[in-house]
């Protein structure tokens, strides 16, 4: 097996913890074949909270260079990113100017019609599973720009409190039908198992991986990646690293 991670944070992020150096460490001393840094990534307005700032951006992409020749297996240089209609520009700036080698898709908010953004993981109850469609719709678009050939933790928004009904299907449909339009890779990660089984509405279950979702996903040729969704260098191959390539097996994923 080759031992692969895409998605990995900076402490520029806010929300993370340790040096580069300690993260790609960490990818040696776990065996890594490929690591792939893709902090949260900024825009220049800096919209979005528990970002990297906007002015961090150069001395991230630089830092990660320097520590290229330091190992024998390749670092990657992405980021983790929302897709904003405004912003096709900007993805392009990214990988023309600032010689990005990947985003991924981190949809962590989607527009709503007034062109405001909702947390994903906030869904309003007044708008309850409805709002899983207008979330799906903003992937889909997002996929069919052809910026994002991953789509990180794609089941994310079923991290609420709301059971699974006719709307939860025809949001997975949504997605599951672009990324295979698209040849997207979806992305099962393990920071969601990091987070523990938790009661939501009436179920206990991590908040993501949903087999709900999944199961959908092995109905297809969809490929399928773990990805660590490192915050800490000791989480970059732990058991709930483990955990993830084991169930990804179980529910018959295809890799």
């Amino acid at each position: 097996m080759k031992k692969t991670n895409y998605h990995t944070h900076t402490k520029r992020c806010m929300h993370a913890n340790g040096t580069d150096a300690d993260y790609v460490k960490a990818a040696l001393d776990a065996g890594l074949d490929v690591l792939g840094f893709s902090d949260h990534g900024p825009f220049p307005d800096n919209r979005f909270d528990f970002r990297m700032p906007y002015a961090d951006l150069d001395e991230y992409l630089t830092c990660i260079d320097a520590l290229r020749p330091t190992v024998s297996f390749p670092i990657l240089k992405g980021l983790e990113i929302e897709y904003c209609p405004d912003s096709l520009d900007y993805y392009s700036f990214l990988f023309k100017e600032k010689k990005l080698d990947y985003l991924l898709l981190g949809q962590h908010y989607y527009q709503d019609d007034d062109g405001s953004y909702i947390s994903a993981f906030s869904t309003p109850e007044k708008i309850g599973t409805r709002g899983y469609i207008k979330y799906a719709r903003s992937v889909k678009e997002a996929l069919e720009t052809g910026y994002f050939p991953i789509l990180a933790h794609p089941d994310v928004f079923f991290n609420n409190p709301y059971s699974w009904d006719d709307n939860c299907e025809e949001a997975c449909d949504i997605i599951l039908n672009a990324a295979i339009q698209t040849g997207t890779v979806l992305e099962l990660n393990a920071n969601g198992i990091r987070k523990g089984i938790q009661l939501l509405g009436n179920d206990r279950r991590w908040p993501y991986p949903y087999p709900n979702f999944w199961k959908k996903v092995a109905k297809t040729s969809i490929p399928v990646l773990i990805g660590s969704d490192c915050h800490d260098p000791a989480s970059m191959w732990d058991s709930c690293v483990e955990e993830a390539y084991r169930i990804a097996a179980e529910w018959n994923l295809s890799d």
